[in-house]
């Protein structure tokens, strides 16, 4: 039983991760951006939930406002700023890795620096009997959640008209515009979008993980090593990456905690000799 509780949480686990790095392989797969200000998207998102819930209760309408409030931030930052530097990596990197620091002082700022934590909802705060050990609705919620986004994200890259030009911009954009699409606005729209999730992904882990100053870094770390073994621009190279990840992340925690690291990055470095794009990703 002690297995299946291990599995269950790196499932959770890696269903966060996926919110991230869903965006994130997005991003680069459509707008080659390297976007280390991803992190930030995340750790900012599950700071405003929290003050959501603080000053209403309701963790409903945290999780819609701290996505909105990202979304329109994500969208600000490619419009205004990264719009400028347009498939000119170096520069990109530089400016999202200096807005990762600019978001970072602002959260220690405001929020201070103690580790905080999102209350989890009323209805979702008993548990679920599995023998001798109690597992959490939450985590089931989130898991939840998590399934129903990618298959959102799925039905919707490719069975919608938005979801088919996304597909056609990710192969080539030059095309894309010349058949009349909008790809300076579907930038943006993605860019939103991934920010949008890794904003939900901050609130959902806040009741679990915590909120700290160095969330960024951590979960940025991991998702990046998602969406390299995964596969970059595909979702479900984030999804078995991230499920993958998550998994190995507990196991690696709970039964060799010196050896926490090694247990991500040697299978992540053993697929890549095998896939050096990723499990998903074109060869």
């Amino acid at each position: 039983m002690v297995w299946v509780i291990d599995t269950l949480n790196g499932i959770s686990f890696g269903m966060l991760l996926f919110l991230l790095a869903a965006g994130l392989s997005l991003i680069y797969g459509l707008m080659k951006i390297l976007n280390l200000t991803h992190g930030s998207f995340y750790l900012v998102g599950g700071y405003i939930g929290l003050s959501v819930v603080r000053l209403t209760g309701s963790f409903l309408l945290a999780l819609i406002v701290a996505a909105a409030i990202i979304a329109l931030v994500g969208a600000v930052i490619e419009r205004f700023f990264l719009r400028r530097f347009h498939l000119d990596e170096l520069p990109q990197t530089l400016l999202t890795f200096g807005f990762l620091f600019v978001f970072a002082d602002m959260c220690l700022w405001i929020w201070g620096g103690d580790p905080q934590m999102l209350s989890v909802p009323r209805p979702l705060a008993g548990s679920l009997s599995l023998g001798n050990y109690a597992y959490p609705y939450y985590r089931l919620f989130v898991i939840a959640v998590g399934l129903v986004i990618a298959g959102g994200l799925w039905w919707f890259q490719d069975h919608t008209r938005l979801g088919t030009m996304l597909r056609a911009g990710v192969d080539d954009a030059e095309i894309a515009r010349a058949v009349g699409i909008n790809v300076s606005l579907l930038f943006t729209l993605i860019f939103a979008a991934g920010a949008a999730l890794a904003a939900l992904g901050g609130v959902l882990a806040g009741p679990v993980l915590s909120l700290y100053p160095g969330g960024d870094f951590d979960t940025l770390i991991l998702a990046f090593v998602v969406v390299i073994v995964g596969g970059l621009g595909s979702l479900r190279g984030a999804l078995a990456g991230s499920l993958l990840v998550g998994i190995l992340d507990n196991f690696g925690k709970s039964f060799f905690p010196q050896f926490a690291l090694f247990t991500v990055f040697v299978p992540m470095a053993v697929i890549l000799v095998a896939r050096p794009r990723g499990l998903f990703g074109r060869q």
